[in-house]
């Protein structure tokens, strides 16, 4: 990529920061979703026109849209090939009740107006809005506030958008944070806690989901002495090493820095020969953060927190989902680079039609909506720790990983054949007063 166009992929990366770090429910259940009777949230507000809306939907075909920014070098094209990626394994099994899946895509170019536009397109023309990512999911969202039949299972950022009774997630965004993990760091590390470090984004989101973060490090007794907010636009953290060097920073928290972040962080420390206790998370694991950061020598050592399994093909072994993803993935877009937001397409598609297959004979956007409100547990079978879509509550499962031999290994987790299916769900989910 050239340079021009990465500064200005880097520019907007900084608002992923709230979807990579949110937490996940706890639950036993190894499907990939349960429905059952007295609805979620949503289901009282479903308007009783939705029930006779077939719009996009046929005997044997339902269209469904997928609004994200394509623009600024397709950095959400993940969110698309996700989204397509599970389409095309369904329709490979003859799709859901006989219909065949097609994706229509729209590309709002970055902006307000485009987003607007497209998921304007999508209430015209399609069943659903499935899988989409966007920064400005806002504008859509105003749509979607004054019609409420129709449906949206996407991960979302805006959070009036996100509360809104028509949208489910996969991944619901949260304010909070799990003390599983803090606890287990303070276990290992009991004498770093006393000097803790991160990098933020300047961005709201990225800010309020570090006050999160740092409201539940400082209830288990860690102390924060490095915590500066960074321009999205920059690429060079020389200084910021030599500043928490300076300030004595002994575990040095990034699991808010996407991997295009991370990997030149990690560089920097390796050049000035400092070497706190680096904790990655979802936003930084990528098959490719090894590689950027200088190779293996930078990131061995560095432990990793997220409620995703090792989706990128560490866990293939262990997980079937994590295959059958990443295969048709490759079928979607041969050659593409999977990311999180690759996840996120995919996990939005595979709740759109577990919903689907309970919407009745006759599906309509009403009765879709009332199967939605239905789905009380979801993890993709077992992708990710486990959610609650219809409630659009978190929980407290987590995995706990290292990097090794230039590698992701799992650590210290149960086995999948657990009863929590491999992710540790000792803790609670922390939420700050007022998020």
């Amino acid at each position: 990529m050239r340079s021009g166009s990465w500064k200005s992929s880097l520019a907007t990366v900084g608002v992923l920061l709230l979807t990579a770090t949110t937490a996940v429910a706890c639950s036993s259940t190894t499907s990939s979703s349960t429905t059952s009777g007295g609805g979620g949230s949503g289901s009282s507000k479903i308007p009783s026109s939705a029930f006779s809306d077939h719009t996009g939907i046929t005997s044997n075909s339902v269209h469904i849209g997928n609004v994200s920014t394509l623009a600024v070098g397709g950095l959400f094209k993940g969110a698309l090939v996700g989204t397509q990626a599970y389409a095309d394994y369904l329709n490979s099994t003859g799709g859901v009740n006989g219909r065949k899946i097609t994706v229509d895509s729209g590309d709002d170019g970055f902006s307000g107006a485009g987003n607007k536009q497209a998921t304007q397109n999508a209430i015209s023309n399609d069943f659903s809005l499935v899988g989409g990512f966007s920064l400005q999911d806002n504008f859509g969202g105003t749509l979607l506030a004054k019609d409420p039949g129709m449906p949206n299972v996407s991960v979302v950022l805006d959070p009036a958008t996100n509360k809104l009774p028509n949208v489910y997630s996969a991944v619901p965004a949260n304010g909070g944070w799990e003390s599983g993990p803090l606890t287990y760091f303070k276990k290992k590390f009991p004498k770093d806690i006393s000097a803790a470090g991160t990098l933020t984004s300047n961005t709201p989101s990225a800010l309020a989901d570090w006050a999160g973060q740092k409201y539940a490090m400082e209830k288990q007794g860690y102390k924060v002495v490095y915590e500066p907010s960074i321009p999205v636009t920059q690429t060079d953290f020389t200084q910021n090493v030599i500043a928490m060097k300076n300030a004595g920073v002994k575990i040095l928290f990034i699991d808010q820095l996407p991997q295009i972040y991370a990997s030149s962080l990690l560089k920097d420390l390796q050049q000035q020969n400092f070497h706190p206790q680096v904790i990655l998370g979802a936003a930084s694991y990528s098959n490719t953060l090894i590689a950027n950061s200088g190779g293996p020598a930078a990131v061995n050592g560095a432990q990793v927190d997220q409620n995703t399994s090792f989706y990128l093909g560490q866990d293939a072994a262990l997980i079937p989902a994590v295959g059958l993803f990443n295969k048709w993935v490759n079928v979607a877009s041969p050659g593409f680079h999977a990311d999180l937001f690759t996840l996120y397409g995919w996990l939005s598609a595979e709740l759109f039609s577990d919903a689907l297959k309970n919407a009745g004979s006759d599906p309509s956007r009403g009765s879709l909506l009332q199967a939605l409100s239905k789905i009380t547990t979801f993890s993709g079978n077992n992708i990710v720790a486990p959610t609650n879509p219809a409630a659009k509550t978190l929980g407290n499962c987590y995995l706990i990983g290292q990097v090794a031999n230039g590698d992701y290994q799992r650590l210290d987790d149960p086995p999948v054949s657990s009863s929590t299916n491999g992710y540790r769900c000792d803790g609670e989910y922390v939420t700050p007063p007022g998020a």
